[in-house]
């Protein structure tokens, strides 16, 4: 979370591993949704000393909401499809054939998914 994230920073920054500059320069960063590691690389190269953590995907899945506007259950294929820009239906199939072929794994990562992942 975004408030736990900028926590930290502010206890870097009191216990005075983080300079004035860096912790603006890194409560910046992650208030514009960026991951940050809070280890110092020592390469600077005008990221305040501070590397970018985790893949597109990775952010992706961070950003999953469920949607509450085209939903017929609880909005996860919705959100999926809006996340990796693909349609809808797309999911329900997958979520079916995967509910079919492997005798009900794809309802419980469904019903994983309607309880783990956040409403918009």
């Amino acid at each position: 979370m975004i408030s736990d994230e900028i926590r930290r920073l502010h206890e870097l920054h009191q216990a005075g591993a983080l300079s004035d500059a860096e912790f603006e320069q890194a409560k910046a960063k992650v208030l514009a949704g960026e991951r940050i590691n809070l280890e110092k690389d020592g390469s600077g190269a005008g990221t305040g000393g501070f590397t970018r953590q985790g893949s597109d995907f990775e952010t992706r899945l961070r950003s999953l909401r469920r949607l509450r506007g085209d939903r017929w259950l609880a909005g996860v294929c919705s959100g999926l499809g809006v996340t990796f820009g693909m349609d809808a239906w797309v999911w329900r199939l997958i979520f079916a054939l995967l509910t079919v072929v492997t005798s009900g794994l794809g309802a419980v990562v469904y019903l994983l998914m309607w309880i783990f992942v956040p409403e918009e």
